[in-house]
């Protein structure tokens, strides 16, 4: 089973940037973020395959990009003109074979996750 571990996470207003990044003990084919505010079903926020093909929700298209970096086993999620409704808890997940879709349920590993917190 890989491990996961998310940091980069914290505090800004409005407009701020950060970047997130999942370190892997291992390689996983497709590694992805999701977020989850408390009562709310965690969201898929975008995804990148083994061929660094990436998909996003529609609510980050713009803002936000994913990357990684193959050697390192590192994935980064860039957030660029963050909204207070950005703020949640951000997980790493991953999953050994093709993408799917983005949905938490098709995803097997999962990091302990980082807060985000966007200010008005």
């Amino acid at each position: 089973q890989v491990q996961l571990v998310e940091s980069g996470g914290g505090s800004v207003q409005a407009g701020g940037s950060l970047r997130l990044s999942c370190a892997a003990s291992g390689y996983r084919r497709c590694m992805g973020w999701f977020r989850q505010t408390p009562g709310k079903e965690r969201e898929g926020v975008a995804q990148i395959e083994g061929d660094d093909s990436t998909i996003y929700v529609d609510s980050v298209k713009g803002r936000f990009a994913i990357s990684r970096d193959n050697v390192k086993d590192i994935v980064y999620l860039q957030m660029n003109s963050l909204k207070p409704e950005d703020t949640a808890m951000y997980y790493c997940a991953g999953r050994s074979g093709v993408c799917a879709a983005l949905w938490s349920g098709s995803y097997t590993s999962w990091g302990q996750g980082t807060q985000v917190t966007v200010s008005s």
